[in-house]
């Protein structure tokens, strides 16, 4: 299937940060001398879990609504999340006095269920290991006459999702290299359109749960696999498949894409905890697991280098953190 409209280039990475102004956080860039010296190398983190809706989500949610005509804003939107993408699409619609109906899984965390209710939105709920998610959105907005603003594979959501790594190249200057997390893509597309303007020569790293690699096994392949909805603690990333427009950006421009099993997102959650001092949920410690991954294999190929890291979202209920964290 080709893409239904053209592919997002850094241009509109670069418009989407100028309707975001003001509105998205600016979000902090986090460092650790301890974490440099057992590393060997200058690693920043982009911390998006401090972003508003407690992820990156809000960039691309917002940036897509803000785009829809007046009479699309008037009819409402509709759209299929686990919960990331479900709380930011549910605030830039409260923000932007749009409607907004969220198809969320019965197994998603209660605190982002919470969230999105809070915002304002209907909630419709499924099963995400016997009904298709995508499907049920798509009969909303034909029998309603919503919008379908899909969690990652549209063009503005990708330009969107580009402008924190946009914002990491402006504020601290050229990487060698960028791990950023992967679910469905979004926000591996985006980053890779902002590296291309500010740092080209920087490698980036797409980092997906061990459970469920469909974005390692697409690049491998050279087109789109899909996969059985995978089971890891990483909700955020369990998608089945990248998109029509998440992959060309991908397969093109990513040095590769690389898995971490769910006990490497818990140790590094506490990390997070213990070191840097915010809480990260599991999809959120998937770039830092797989960054490290990746040093402890090829030391010498990162030695001394400036590396970026994306911390995706922070939405994690507090019994199930400290339970995690009570496993170690």
């Amino acid at each position: 299937m080709q893409p239904t409209a053209e592919l997002p280039t850094p241009d509109d990475v670069r418009a989407a940060a100028r309707i975001l102004h003001g509105t998205a956080h600016r979000t902090p860039v986090l460092t650790s001398r301890l974490t440099d010296a057992e590393l060997g190398a200058t690693v920043l983190v982009k911390a998006e879990n401090l972003q508003r809706t407690g992820s990156f989500k809000f960039r691309g949610a917002f940036h897509t609504l803000a785009r829809l005509d007046d009479a699309r804003r008037r009819a409402g939107v509709v759209t299929f999340s686990s919960g990331n993408h479900a709380q930011a699409l549910a605030l830039a619609a409260r923000l932007l006095e749009v409607p907004a109906t969220i198809v969320m899984p019965h197994d998603a965390p209660t605190s982002k269920v919470a969230a999105t209710r809070s915002y304002g939105a209907r909630i419709v709920r499924y099963d995400r290991y016997g009904e298709d998610r995508a499907a049920i959105a798509a009969e909303l907005a034909a029998r309603d006459g919503l919008t379908l603003v899909p969690p990652y594979d549209h063009p503005h959501v990708i330009a969107g999702q580009g402008t924190a790594v946009l914002e990491l190249l402006e504020d601290h200057g050229p990487l060698d290299a960028l791990f950023v997390c992967l679910g469905g893509g979004g926000l591996l597309s985006g980053s890779l359109l902002a590296v291309r303007a500010l740092s080209p020569g920087c490698a980036v790293f797409g980092v997906e749960p061990e459970a469920g690699d469909d974005g390692r096994q697409s690049l491998r392949a050279g087109r789109i696999v899909t996969i059985a909805a995978p089971r890891t603690l990483a909700d955020g990333a369990a998608t089945t498949h990248l998109g029509d427009h998440t992959f060309p950006i991908i397969a093109e421009h990513v040095e590769d894409v690389l898995t971490v099993p769910d006990d490497a997102l818990v140790a590094t959650m506490a990390l997070f905890a213990s070191r840097y001092k915010v809480v990260v949920e599991p999809t959120g410690a998937l770039a830092f697991s797989g960054m490290r991954s990746a040093l402890a294999a090829d030391p010498e190929r990162f030695s001394g280098k400036r590396i970026g890291v994306t911390v995706s979202g922070g939405n994690v209920d507090l019994d199930r953190f400290a339970a995690l964290l009570g496993q170690l």
